[in-house]
């Protein structure tokens, strides 16, 4: 992983903050390398620029505690929020994804380009773009 570690990947504020060991097991790792190898290194080397990682693996109880979705894609180290610096640079960002055709399972704008949500998985990635 050439420009993403999976300390970032596991990095959390509101976990340190409030004492949670968000320590992934392995098939969140495995899962990690997979996001990193197929969607952002590949985005991050078209980018050309630093691409930064707000919140990528989540253990059950730091999802819970940041109003994550019991089921999300973070919980198993296949997803990833990003961002470029600035709302304008997501939206380009945004954009780059799309004309790259990433193997995305899902893109999400995220209150108008405040961060963008990428997640991938080993299996058959859905390429759902969406807002919220």
């Amino acid at each position: 992983m050439r420009h993403f570690s999976i300390q970032e990947l596991t990095h959390s504020t509101v976990a340190a903050r409030l004492g949670i060991d968000n320590t992934p097991p392995a098939s969140a790792i495995a899962a990690l390398h997979a996001l990193v190898d197929h969607v952002l290194e590949p985005l991050r080397q078209a980018w050309g620029r630093p691409i930064h990682v707000n919140s990528g693996y989540r253990c059950p109880e730091l999802n819970a505690m940041v109003g994550g979705a019991p089921g999300s894609q973070h919980l198993r180290g296949e997803a990833a929020d990003i961002t470029a610096g600035s709302q304008s640079d997501n939206r380009r960002l945004l954009a780059l994804i799309k004309r790259l055709d990433l193997p995305v399972d899902q893109c999400i704008d995220e209150k108008g380009c405040r961060w963008i949500h990428v997640s991938h998985h080993s299996g058959h990635n859905r390429r759902l773009y969406m807002k919220f």
